[in-house]
């Protein structure tokens, strides 16, 4: 391969990861877009918020994007400038959803909406959480495993002893809350 040619795939190689050099260089700057919205019992970060933080960030890093509706799906396009090139993803917009007090055509724009803002919340990788304390910190919440009595235990056991469970010991103890007694049970067997 002579060094013209190989300068030359180079060069192609280094033009085609821009669009992920410019997504990262994004996803570094863009700071958590907080829930400010409330709707339907839920606070979620809207468009225009969205669109607000990210448009800049979007424009400095040489990226784009636009969301076309195609029959029943969304096709988000992420685009670099300089390169043309492209990340897309296709997300299927729900048929016959009723909505209290809605009419078809508004249930139909409240799922364009909301499946926009996803859409492109998830390729872009951009955070939207709700602010829980002054620094902004999430916290994460503690899940409660699920406990066994003596009668669920018995019965988990023959699950175990039978095949009837994908489980493995150690992932019983993961997803259980089990006394001391019934991990010697478990680890005996």
């Amino acid at each position: 391969m002579s060094e013209e040619t190989n300068g030359f795939t180079e060069a192609l190689e280094a033009k085609r990861l821009s669009i992920y050099k410019s997504l990262a260089a994004f996803q570094q700057e863009c700071p958590v877009i907080h829930k400010a919205t409330t709707g339907y019992g839920y606070t979620y970060a809207d468009l225009p918020t969205i669109f607000k933080v990210i448009n800049p960030l979007l424009k400095k890093n040489g990226l784009g994007f636009t969301q076309l509706i195609d029959g029943t799906e969304i096709n988000t396009i992420l685009f670099h400038i300089e390169t043309g090139e492209t990340l897309e993803s296709k997300t299927n917009i729900p048929q016959n959803v009723k909505l209290a007090k809605m009419n078809d055509f508004q249930v139909l724009g409240s799922a364009v909406t909301y499946i926009r803002r996803y859409a492109l919340s998830s390729m872009l990788g951009i955070v939207t959480d709700k602010d829980t304390d002054a620094g902004g910190e999430q916290k994460p919440k503690e899940v409660k495993k699920p406990t066994l009595n003596a009668a669920q235990f018995d019965l988990y056991l023959d699950a175990i002893e039978s095949g009837a469970t994908k489980l493995t010991i150690e992932q019983s103890k993961i997803k259980y809350s089990l006394t001391d007694e019934q991990i010697k049970t478990l680890d005996a067997i």
